[in-house]
């Protein structure tokens, strides 16, 4: 199986012999299981990246881009999935910095008209579907970021396809893009700005990440991955043609390191938004993400510590806080854990779904016992098997 990976070292905590032999022997023990874990899963493709202290120390690659065969590599687009919320969200963060937005005033206060008086578009949902329920006044930025919003995933997965309210804004928590495809509206529509070129310019250019974008480049085509479903179906890569909030990024495993670092040391946000950003703000008391909504749990069933952030998800592990955010189709799986006290993160872009069963022995390895609730993340149904 062909892969390509990179050892960055050279920086003052690794500058003694026994350092960069500890990290060696950690890209060699990481090859070794990544190699391992695709065979055992039948998963094509994979890339991981390691920050240390706000800086990338480990970016790697293995297996396969498409049917071809063609090597996935460390400049492979990838597609990211709903890891483009956490870079919405440190976008809008930055945005509220400057002024622009404040993101515990209604969004009633943004648009230039109701929310329900809005024709259908199809780059957004159809905000109609809430005439009569005035909640949608209650909305802030904060609370569409913490899927506090009250709306399912996606108002077209309801039975009859409308969106609506599920419970009051920021009761509780349900995770939707909805509510992210909300906030890019108002601040499309109401404050009349490029989300993507925003993205663009406060998130991908500042940090260096040359080969991500919200939309499709024709450049991409060069090295592209596609993907492959649970049956092992391949599947060709989405040439997203609309800005999505909620998920139309693509990017690759070096650049998406370059903003777990550029996050973890707090770049181009105070140190107070970056706080905001991964402190639990909303209590989520459910058994696991999907499907949502659903009911909640007795608190003492809960998972402890597990709170949503501004689009990441906040938890409480042997190592203390941590937070994470996955991403997922039906060909591509992703995945983003990062600990606070020892300021290390791994992530991994795997353009296989199949490669998720990897992901908790992975993140293992890299950053010990973690605590991520991964039972949480991808259901205890499907994960029982696995003993988590």
């Amino acid at each position: 199986m062909k892969r390509a990976w990179i050892l960055l070292l050279g920086y003052s905590c690794l500058s003694s012999t026994s350092a960069a032999q500890t990290q060696s022997k950690l890209a060699a023990d990481l090859d070794l299981h990544v190699r391992q874990s695709l065979a055992s899963t039948g998963a094509k493709g994979m890339a991981v990246a390691i920050v240390n202290n706000g800086r990338v120390i480990h970016v790697g690659s293995w297996g396969e881009r498409n049917a071809k065969g063609e090597p996935l590599t460390t400049d492979t687009i990838m597609y990211g999935a709903s890891l483009t919320k956490s870079v919405f969200a440190y976008t809008v963060a930055d945005m509220a910095e400057d002024g622009l937005i404040n993101l515990d005033t209604s969004i009633a206060s943004y648009l230039p008209r109701p929310l329900t008086e809005y024709p259908e578009e199809d780059k957004y949902a159809n905000w109609r579907d809430l005439a009569g329920d005035e909640r949608w006044r209650q909305l802030t930025p904060r609370i569409l970021l913490n899927h506090g919003s009250g709306f399912a995933n996606f108002g077209f997965l309801e039975p009859d396809g409308k969106l609506r309210f599920h419970f009051d804004p920021g009761a509780r928590y349900a995770y939707s893009g909805d509510g992210y495809i909300l906030l890019q509206f108002v601040l499309e529509r109401g404050l009349g700005l490029d989300v993507g070129a925003e993205m663009q310019r406060r998130v991908f250019d500042r940090f260096g990440m040359t080969n991500t974008s919200m939309m499709w480049r024709q450049d991409f085509a060069r090295n592209l991955a596609d993907g492959w479903d649970a049956q092992g179906k391949p599947e060709p890569h989405d040439e997203r043609s609309k800005v999505r909030a909620a998920g139309s990024m693509d990017t690759t495993i070096a650049d998406f390191a370059k903003f777990a670092a550029a996050f973890m040391k707090g770049k181009g946000i105070s140190k107070r938004t970056r706080a905001d950003m991964v402190r639990p703000e909303l209590v989520i008391t459910t058994a696991s993400q999907f499907p949502t909504p659903q009911p909640e749990l007795p608190p003492g069933q809960r998972h402890k510590g597990l709170g949503a952030g501004l689009g990441v998800v906040s938890f409480i592990g042997p190592q203390g806080r941590g937070f994470f955010k996955g991403g997922h189709n039906d060909s591509t799986g992703n995945m983003w854990v990062c600990l606070e006290r020892s300021r290390r993160c791994v992530v991994i872009l795997a353009n296989d779904v199949r490669a998720e069963a990897a992901f908790p022995s992975i993140v293992k390895l890299v950053l010990g016992q973690s605590g991520v609730p991964w039972t949480w993340e991808y259901g205890p149904k499907e994960w029982a098997q696995a003993g988590l």
